[in-house]
This record gives structure tokens, C-alpha cells and sequence, in this order.
């Protein structure tokens, strides 16, 4: 999103999830870029309006400074250590990254990612090993 500057995945319904991605990038729009503006603005719109209430997803956003869990509770959340995962294999990869981070310590954020990923893989019945980990350059930006 926002020129590849912004990275935003989701879980829940895919349909929802489109036009939640479509709202955040008007919102980054309007907002010039800010992440945590944007975020909050489409956290409270997504809590607000009529019809955006019904849709059931979570949005994990990433810019090279920001982190962020939007929910349609009107959550906006940043996790303390850098690491989020949604879907149904998220808690197995949020738990393995974070055993990577603090103990792999030459392991690159790619590597960790990776990692996480197969081991919430082998642990998870609904999470395959078939994923694409896409990166932002934090240098470029």
C-alpha cells in the first residue's frame, strides 16, 4: 500500500478484508501516509459505520517504523516487541518468533519470519507451509 511503502495483511473473511484494505489505503491517503492516523481513523470508522460493523477481520499493518493490529472492536494495538501474527496459526507463530528473536541472535528478520511460519505450519491444522513473506526496505523509506 501507499507506493509499497506499507505492508497489510489479514485474517477473516477475504471479501471483508478487501474492503477494509481499500478503506486503510483512503485513509493513508487522506492522511498522508501517517500509519497510526490512519489506523485510528479506520478503527473508528470500521466501529461506527452501519455497514462496515457486520465485517469480521483482522488487518496487521507494517510500515518500516510502525506495527500495528487494527480489530472492528475499535482496537488499534502495537505489540510491545516488534512481532504480530493473525489467523488461525498466529498464536503458534507469535510464539515461535518470539522464542527466535530472543534467542537467534543471527537470525535476520526474514529468517525469523520464515521460521515461525513453518513451525506454526508443522503445530497448526488450518496453517500450510505454501506462504509468501513480502519486506519492506526500512532504508529506503
Amino acid at each position: 500500500l501507499y507506493d509499497g511503502d506499507i505492508l497489510a495483511g489479514f485474517a477473516g473473511s477475504t471479501a471483508d478484508a478487501f474492503t477494509l484494505f481499500e478503506r486503510f489505503e483512503e485513509k493513508l491517503q487522506e492522511y498522508g501516509g501517517n500509519v497510526a492516523r490512519a489506523a485510528v481513523e479506520l478503527a473508528k470508522e470500521w466501529r461506527t459505520d452501519k455497514y462496515l460493523r457486520r465485517l469480521e477481520a483482522l488487518l496487521a499493518v507494517a510500515s518500516p517504523r510502525e506495527l500495528l493490529l487494527i480489530s472492528g472492536a475499535g482496537d488499534v494495538i502495537e505489540p510491545d516487541d516488534n512481532v504480530l501474527a493473525i489467523g488461525s496459526g498466529g498464536s503458534f507463530a507469535l510464539a515461535a518468533s518470539r522464542a527466535l528473536l530472543q534467542n537467534g541472535d543471527d537470525l535476520t528478520a526474514h529468517d525469523i519470519v520464515e521460521n515461525g511460519l513453518s513451525i506454526a505450519a508443522d503445530i497448526c491444522i488450518y496453517t500450510n507451509h505454501n506462504r509468501t513473506i513480502l519486506e519492506i526496505d526500512a532504508e529506503a523509506s
